[in-house]
């Protein structure tokens, strides 16, 4: 099995076959040197966690802020020289009860925004695509069940694709012939997911070997493939694109060489690279009842 799917991986370099699908459009998520915070959010779940973080930093700056002019406040107030005579006492009733219902308060508060969040994420609605993922050691297996085909994904540059996990010339001319750059490397895959834009699209992740994590930032989903169990995670992109993620569970020698690619496109040309994917990994025809068939 492993031999072919390196055949397969290594073929798929090779050639620019349907599952390229990506003229025109715009690389959206993916690292910047020397930025920081998040990537663009192109979800309603991504949204909703980058507001969810905003929130909870306000909280934590104004506690910081508080506690740091407390301590200031208490040591010039109470220091050895303006409180030669300090008091002596152990108890003080007021303040016990407001240090215990404060932080409850604030942790009540945090729930009544961050379990709704949460409970957005777990809840898988009914899918317009559903796709299986199954992270190998250490490549990701794709599998669009409406139409019965799969794939495999690997690093542009890794040994399926004729490198050894080293950016060489050979290597950053396949990124280019697959339409990326030399920046992309570490990033972009052979083979990418590609989904229509607003369209919503459930993953069933598995493990085949070890536990692996499947995340692309930018659409604010992250999901570990545990082998034996199958999880699901949902995500509605709204913005054409390329976006990036990676393995986010330590998995390997390799790890760091286990790259996740999704193209958003149209539904035009989803449905014509649909069609092509269809023909070379002889899925089932669009529109093809599979009962009927029986």
């Amino acid at each position: 099995m492993r031999i072919k799917t390196m055949l397969a991986g290594l073929a798929a370099a090779l050639t620019a076959g349907p599952a390229l699908a990506q003229d025109g459009l715009e690389t959206v998520g993916h690292p910047k040197d020397g930025m920081m915070g998040f990537q663009p959010a192109v979800t309603e779940l991504a949204r909703d966690i980058h507001w969810l973080d905003g929130m909870i930093n306000i909280i934590m700056i104004a506690i910081v802020i508080f506690v740091t002019g407390l301590m200031i406040y208490c040591m010039v107030r109470y220091n050895r020289k303006a409180n030669p005579t300090p008091s002596a006492f152990t108890h003080h009733t007021p303040i016990e009860i407001a240090w215990t219902i404060v932080p409850i308060v604030i942790l009540v508060f945090i729930g009544a925004f961050s379990l709704p969040v949460l409970f957005k994420q777990q809840e898988i609605p009914t899918a317009d695509i559903t796709i299986k993922v199954t992270g190998y050691q250490w490549y990701w297996g794709y599998e669009y069940v409406d139409n019965d085909f799969a794939f495999d994904s690997y690093l542009i540059g890794s040994p399926a694709t004729g490198g050894d996990n080293r950016f060489t010339p050979e290597v950053e001319q396949q990124l280019i012939d697959a339409g990326y750059t030399k920046d992309d490397w570490l990033l972009a895959t052979d083979t990418a997911v590609v989904v229509p834009v607003g369209k919503t699209i459930v993953m069933q992740l598995t493990g085949g070997d070890v536990i692996h994590s499947w995340t692309i930032p930018a659409f604010g989903v992250k999901q570990d493939a545990v082998p034996g169990r199958l999880a699901e995670l949902w995500f509605k992109p709204e913005q054409e694109g390329i976006y990036f993620g990676q393995c986010s569970e330590l998995c390997g020698l390799s790890h760091a060489y286990m790259p996740i690619t999704v193209k958003v496109v149209s539904q035009d040309a989803y449905d014509e690279w649909l069609q092509g994917a269809i023909e070379e990994y002889a899925g089932t025809p669009t529109g093809y009842d599979v009962a009927l068939a029986n």
